[in-house]
């Protein structure tokens, strides 16, 4: 008979909210753990068996924790804006925030019935009106600020030096001091969907266009974030940081730091003038300082380059077709074709290019243009091509084709030339080269370069630069300022406004929260601009006399997401961010203790979390530099698919195994099974719903840990819980059934008697040394997060038990409280079975004594000629002597010993003899 889960987890779920005993603990005195998961987006398909993975880990550290005497902060709230909620008011009229409030409902139900000890007084909801008020204040902070380099920081925009010419003149005033703070806005290429009306991040590309939306790449204007400021500290900081290696690597390469050095390559008269008329008109069009084309030098074309030792190997240029200048030297012969490329490139996702510029065959078109070769005078053509990015550099590269395997595939597509500049040795190569040399060596064909090896040459290039004021040595970083506002409706609004001057106009802080107005047109405007710009009483408005008009784009769903670990701490003030003392003691010098999550898009959330971190840390909001010290990653849930010969799918309640094979119950179709990730149109989706109904909550619990190690990827069978419910009846009963009955637990509320009895003496000190062991070890792993090997303790620790059913009232309270950060309904059953009043939440972790988890005896092995031969428990200590004796008395030695005489035996202190004979 099973144990009656249901029953027990009602009682106890309600217990833990009527009590409230998973509130945040306002005293400071004791030390503080903060554990938290990345929090969900609340979509209408409600949990799976995978998401709850992650907060099955963090939920048993926290109890852990609190067990070892820890104020412990463990929340969960709500990361609700984004595109499907509106997608899908665009489709039926529902307003985002109804169906985003049933959305969060239903989440959290699920959440509750797993049995999560969440501070649920500390629920928060980006969309919320008292949440994103906050995410306006930061956005506010970082517009009215500037990164001053040589304080290497964030400064309030006030504490900017402004040159009196340019403070006299107001137009030139505003320009200065827009062009230097850390929001600003700028013409900016874009992922535009016509018909989702809105701007796609790159991660978001993949996820529309596999649905059948287009996606063009189209110069917007956009408001931006000067992540790139802060790109040296990000990469920096990472050093201090106890992070995946895989995410650390992540986070490395997309900021991408290179060293090397900018050149100069001059235009020629005709195409200054052209570059010069188009920066003319760019500038007139821009609202504010940054736009490309406006700051783009007219006289010359400069480029990034890692590699300035390979200056003289230059053939041709590459410009991204997107380039401000790619007008200026397309001449007439070549327009048509240009435009034609650079239309099809704007089909092509950012994240398309990069793969297909690594892999794909090569595409490009000759502008007809040409560039100066800043040392030889020689004229470069000039070619656009997609694999070059506007995002990285300047948009332009150099290509030197012998040394890079792009440009060298380019160069034979186009029957461009190819100059060898560096060779292992420093000899000239002879004949055509069959591919690009990447590495490093010594110069030739490079004039004063000739003969030096390749950090030299590269030195010695960067001060000949220098000199002649054709470039000049750079770190550079692949990492671009964070695109930051979308033509949607259901985000936050940005609290800005313009004038009739179109100058900026930041919305007073004590004025905010600037509200999302209610609507019930989520279509984009026919200008192309948000659903918000269709509602001109809000869009347009007055303040001390000011005719303004509001900014109708709204913040990424990222925004409300960078900060939330800190509304956490403090979630009801509404004079302050968070409360200071408050911060500094949850967050401390580290931050949050344990942040656990997928890694599918943890990256740029990292990312973006730690660059408005520290741009609070500048600014005196917080005091730790970093926001999350401790970062695991769950691996993924994957399940079973299962299709027949007709390519149908069948869930796994609808198949059967025989014999290895897969079949289905009705019908008897051999079935092709596969391990794949959660989908439903693979049919193969697991909700917990249907788990804890039928095994219990933690039963689910204990198996989504038990799978294998937190981190890895692992497959779902819901056959496979029925082992972890075995367990958990066996607790049970070894528990609650009395003798000569079975489990009689819903006629009696006591626990067995013979458990609480002390061991036989016999068996007093094995006993104390499984549960002295079991709770080392358990406790051990738990700190490790090896939750697998933890049950499995604990499974060998009831095995033994089960057999004596004596533990003694210590040791049989001791082992629930080792269970209970695990299987805590059952846990608390058992706690109150046991004669307690309390709650085990507030119980502490059981102590072991070393001195006795060790065994006082040993399996000594006997081998003869390296072959075992016999085995025998032997007391720990024995002399190398007397085991001898006990080996050579052995049954089985014997017999193989065939009466021959040792030559010689080797005993390997508490562990093994070996006895060497002859043949």
């Amino acid at each position: 008979m099973s144990y009656p889960f249901a029953e027990i987890e009602a009682r106890w779920q309600a217990f833990w909210d009527e009590q409230k005993s998973f509130r945040t603990p306002t005293d400071r005195s004791r030390p503080k753990y903060y554990v938290l998961d990345m929090f969900p987006y609340p979509s209408g398909a409600g949990l799976h068996v995978g998401h709850p993975e992650g907060y099955t880990a963090t939920d048993i550290m926290a109890r852990y924790k609190r067990m070892r005497g820890f104020n412990v902060l463990h929340p969960m709230g709500w990361d609700a804006f984004g595109l499907p909620a509106e997608r899908y008011a665009m489709k039926t009229g529902v307003h985002p925030a109804e169906t985003t409030a049933q959305n969060v409902a239903n989440f959290r139900r699920q959440l509750r019935s797993l049995g999560f000890s969440y501070d649920w007084e500390r629920e928060i909801s980006t969309t919320d009106v008292g949440y994103y008020k906050w995410t306006q204040w930061i956005f506010l902070k970082i517009f009215n600020s500037y990164f001053d380099e040589t304080q290497n920081k964030a400064r309030p925009i006030q504490e900017l030096e402004i040159p009196a010419e340019v403070a006299a003149d107001p137009d030139a005033k505003e320009e200065f001091v827009n062009s230097r703070r850390l929001a600003y806005i700028k013409e900016a290429p874009v992922n535009w969907c016509a018909e989702l009306g809105t701007v796609l991040a790159n991660e978001e590309v993949e996820e529309w266009t596999s649905k059948g939306y287009k996606v063009e790449r189209k110069p917007m204007r956009q408001w931006m974030l000067r992540i790139t400021a802060y790109a040296a500290r990000l990469l920096e900081d990472l050093d201090g940081l106890d992070w995946p290696a895989g995410t650390m690597e992540l986070q490395k390469n997309w900021i991408g730091r290179s060293d090397g050095a900018e050149v100069d390559f001059p235009l020629p008269p005709d195409v200054s003038a052209k570059a010069e008329e188009i920066a003319h008109e760019s500038a007139k069009k821009s609202s504010a300082a940054g736009d490309a084309a406006a700051k783009q030098n007219t006289a010359a074309l400069r480029v990034f380059t890692t590699r300035p030792d390979t200056l003289f190997g230059v053939t041709y240029m590459v410009l991204a077709p997107e380039h401000p200048l790619v007008a200026a030297f397309t001449n007439e012969a070549q327009s048509a074709d240009v435009q034609k490329y650079v239309d099809q490139a704007a089909l092509k996702s950012e994240l398309d290019r990069t793969v297909q510029g690594e892999k794909a065959e090569k595409t490009g078109v000759f502008t007809g243009g040409h560039v100066i070769h800043p040392i030889t005078g020689d004229q470069v053509p000039v070619w656009i091509s997609d694999y070059v990015l506007m995002s990285y550099g300047t948009g332009a590269i150099m290509s030197v084709p012998a040394h890079d395997e792009r440009d060298f595939a380019f160069a034979q597509k186009f029957k461009l030339p190819i100059v060898p500049v560096i060779t292992k040795d420093g000899k000239a190569p002879t004949g055509d080269l069959t591919e690009a040399y990447t590495g490093p060596g010594k110069n030739v064909n490079s004039d004063f370069l000739d003969g030096l090896a390749t950090d030299e040459a590269k030195a010695k290039m960067i001060a000949h630069l220098e000199k002649n004021n054709a470039g000049e040595g750079r770190v550079n970083y692949k990492l671009r300022d964070w695109l930051f506002s979308r033509q949607r409706y259901w985000g936050e609004p940005m609290p800005i406004s313009f004038d009739e001057n179109g100058y900026l106009v930041a919305e007073d802080p004590a004025d905010l929260p600037l509200e999302l107005p209610p609507s019930d047109n989520f279509q984009p405007a026919a200008t192309g601009e948000s659903p918000l710009a269709n509602l001109t009483d809000w869009v347009y408005h007055e303040r001390d006399g000011k005719k303004l008009r509001r900014e109708t784009n709204t913040m990424p769903q990222w925004a409300g997401s960078c900060w939330y670990y800190l509304r956490y701490i403090d979630p009801k003030n509404d004079e302050a961010l968070v409360d200071p003392a408050a911060e500094d003691y949850w967050m401390g010098e580290n931050g949050v203790d344990l942040y656990v999550g997928g890694s599918e898009h943890a990256v740029l959330h990292l990312l973006y979390a730690r660059f408005w971190h520290k741009m609070l840390y500048d600014l005196g909001v917080v005091k730790s530099s970093e926001p999350f010290r401790k970062l695991v990653h769950q691996g993924l849930i994957l399940a079973y698919s299962y299709k027949d010969q007709n390519n149908k799918y069948y869930g796994e309640h609808e198949t059967e195994t025989r014999d290895g094979k897969s079949y289905s119950i009705e019908g008897n179709l051999e079935l092709e099974s596969k391990i794949e990730k959660m989908s439903k149109s693979l049919g193969n989706v697991v909700n917990p719903d249907d788990v804890v109904r039928e095994y219990g909550a933690d039963a689910f619990r204990l198996y989504e840990m038990f799978l294998g190690p937190l981190e890895q990827s692992k497959p779902w069978s819901t056959r496979g819980i029925e082992g972890v419910f075995r367990f958990l009846n066996r607790v049970w009963r070894l528990y609650t059934e009395l003798e000569g009955t079975e489990t009689p637990a819903k006629t009696h509320e006591t626990i067995d008697p013979r458990l609480l009895e002390a061991p036989a003496a016999a068996d007093q000190k094995a006993a104390e040394r499984m549960l002295h062991a079991t709770i080392q070890k358990v406790g051990e792993d738990i700190e490790r997060m090896s939750f697998n090997t933890a049950i499995s303790q604990m499974m060998v620790c009831v095995n033994e038990f089960f057999a004596r059913k004596q533990m003694g009232q210590w040791g049989a309270e001791s082992f629930v409280l080792l269970l209970a950060p695990f299987a805590p309904h059952l846990a608390e059953e058992l706690w109150r079975r046991l004669g307690k009043t309390d709650s085990l939440t507030d119980e502490s972790w059981p102590a072991f004594d070393a001195t006795k988890t060790a065994s006082d005896e040993f399996e000594a092995v006997f081998q003869v000629n390296g072959k075992v031969r016999g085995k025998a428990m032997v007391a720990a200590g024995t002399s190398d002597e007397d085991l001898k004796a006990v080996a050579l008395a052995d049954e089985g030695v014997i017999r193989n010993l065939q009466g021959k005489e040792p030559k010689k035996i080797i005993v390997v202190k508490n562990k093994l003899v070996n006895i060497v004979v002859g043949k």
